[in-house]
């Protein structure tokens, strides 16, 4: 155990953190340079093509005689939860910052996480190599923030290489090897995943004894008991293993085949043994609800089991049954932000080839009732008769907005329009602040980082975390499409806003609709009141095409009849919604 060091690596989104795992496993010989690829971590599909990292993903590295277990992190906010539960399977963390941007917002935001476990942190500048790298500022940041000498900054270029070495030595170095705490077998679920040929697979960091091939063992949150199957460790891909030792990082594939059984933050344990469970992770609370529900009635089925799939590689995913008049039988999902629901719905139609409607994202409210009962609000249309509401909580976001001073003012102005309340401003050195607020998790939502990234001219960045709840006036808005109420559009706003949204939505819905055979009227209304209107016009044959000459009246004639034809589809017609409409409408 003396040569075992696990560590992670943390920064924010585009720092370098899979890129610098890349020439770490380079470097060490992990991986042959004729199989080596850019962001080799990076195993899904999603990831490659939009250059983030969803999934942490452990690797293990032989380096100068020590095992070094590595676990790459994502960067966006919404993946908060992958890194806390990786900086619970580690003792130390590279600290990465880019050379040109310097100290981000979700830098800050995980390095408070890797302080809380009081994990050993190894400050990296990345990307040096670039003509805009300001080497010497970065450096001051890093100094004020963790209060080390600026000669403990280490300084890479995890595309060339330069300097990576280093790094990997001052990780055997620095960071403590795996405590013995007892040779009772206690191993943390820290993340898990579903392969087509072994069922479930488990990833686990050992806080004591030893697991082998063919051990009877159990799960501690529900007793399942189960036999270990195949045990090993990523180096990246798996590579089996006779047993996994003490204090190391690695996987195993059992024989549970119910996808709930193996939940993350659960202790595996010996069957004869009485150790107690780790302490595990903290439950965490989904922020954003919205329903998805298959476009074939048939796929229900397929749907629930590639859901299921997901939530064992997802642990932050929160899902129950759920039904609709106009949708019929799907599912109630809780996310932890807007990116985190365009992966899931990415994911459910590329890896599992499903179609889907997903229903406008609302975020959860507790409803008090005049008949003294409380419920959490999670969907638009439960929304009870205002008559027998007392008052209604939303949950409002601590956010922390690092940015250039010159967009101060910009800056301040949006976030007041949005609600916001200032807490206090803070200056990281004399041209970088971090302006804090509270807002509404509702106005945070959909479109406020794309604007904070506009009016910085794409300098400034965001982290979020929760609140507390706060009374607010709601009022249910439906859209109705050609006379037929639009269950998906269904949202919740505010009672003063109510009239200044309903038209931009379905002024929206004119633009973002294809045209019908047929007139369409467009109108948002609460409580049954019509409070903005809208009509898409039909598409029209030209029907007097084929007329020359002879009396006017011929031409009247077939106006009149296709005038007659189109009032008969607009009594009859069914206006179908393209997913992108709804989209759209979200970003009114």
């Amino acid at each position: 155990m003396e040569n075992i060091r696990n560590f992670c690596i943390i920064a924010h989104i585009d720092h370098g953190k899979s890129t610098l795992a890349d020439r770490m496993l380079e470097i060490t010989g992990t991986v042959e340079k004729r199989k080596m690829k850019a962001q080799l971590l990076d195993q899904m599909e999603l990831e490659r093509e939009r250059g983030i990292t969803i999934k942490l993903q452990p690797a293990r590295m032989d380096w100068r005689g020590s095992i070094l277990n590595l676990i790459d992190t994502p960067g966006h906010v919404d993946f908060t939860y992958e890194v806390s539960r990786s900086l619970a399977a580690v003792e130390g963390a590279i600290l990465l910052v880019d050379a040109t941007q310097g100290i981000e917002a979700q830098t800050l935001a995980n390095l408070y996480l890797a302080i809380e476990q009081n994990l050993v942190i190894i400050p990296v500048i990345n990307k040096i190599d670039l003509p805009a790298a300001d080497v010497e500022k970065v450096s001051k940041e890093i100094v004020n923030l963790i209060g080390c000498e600026a000669k403990d900054i280490y300084k890479v270029s995890a595309k060339t290489g330069e300097g990576v070495e280093a790094v990997l030595d001052v990780i055997v170095e620095k960071v403590p090897p795996p405590k013995i705490t007892e040779n009772e077998l206690r191993a943390l679920i820290f993340d898990s995943g579903y392969d087509e040929y072994r069922g479930v697979v488990i990833y686990i960091r050992l806080f004591g004894g030893q697991i082998n091939k063919g051990d009877h063992v159990k799960f501690l949150a529900n007793n399942e008991e189960s036999e270990v199957l195949d045990v090993g460790y990523f180096k990246p891909q798996w590579v089996s293993a006779e047993k996994i030792t003490n204090g190391n990082i690695g996987y195993l594939v059992t024989g549970v085949k119910n996808l709930e059984k193996a939940q993350v933050g659960d202790t595996i344990a010996h069957v004869k043994s009485d150790v107690k469970a780790l302490p595990g992770y903290k439950q965490v609370k989904p922020m954003v609800y919205a329903g998805v529900f298959p476009q074939e009635g048939n796929d229900y089925h397929k749907l629930r089991e590639a859901i299921l799939k997901l939530k064992l590689s997802d642990a932050s995913l929160a899902f129950e049954p759920a039904s609709s008049q106009a949708l019929g039988f799907g599912f109630r999902c809780g996310f932890l932000g807007m990116l985190h629901l365009e992966i899931f719905q990415e994911r459910l139609k590329r890896e599992f080839n499903l179609e889907l409607i997903v229903t406008t994202p609302t975020v959860a409210y507790n409803l008090f009732l005049r008949n003294g009962t409380t419920t959490v609000l999670t969907t638009p249309l439960d929304f009870p008769d205002p008559s027998k509401i007392e008052r209604i909580e939303e949950p409002y976001m601590n956010i922390e907005v690092v940015t250039p001073k010159k967009y101060i003012g910009g800056l301040m102005s949006y976030i007041a329009e949005q609600r916001g309340i200032s807490k206090d401003t803070q200056y990281i050195d004399e041209d970088r602040v971090i302006l804090n607020y509270q807002i509404p998790l509702c106005n945070i939502l959909v479109d406020f980082y794309d604007n904070i990234k506009s009016i910085s001219s794409g300098y400034a960045s965001l982290n979020y975390d929760f609140a507390d709840y706060r009374d607010c006036s709601l009022v249910k808005m439906e859209i109705w499409v050609a006379e037929h109420p639009t269950e998906a559009l269904t949202t919740l706003v505010y009672k003063d806003q109510a009239f200044s949204v309903g038209k931009k939505i379905v002024k929206k819905l004119k633009d973002v609709l294809p045209r019908q055979q047929f007139a369409v009227k467009l109108q948002a209304a609460v409580g049954g009141k019509i409070i903005a209107a809208e009509k898409l016009p039909a598409l029209r044959k030209d029907v007097t095409a084929k007329l020359y000459g002879g009396d006017v009246t011929r031409k009247r004639k077939l106006l009149e009849k296709q005038k007659k034809g189109k009032k008969k589809m607009a009594k009859l017609g069914k206006v179908d919604i393209p997913q992108e409409a709804y989209l759209a409408i979200l970003k009114r």
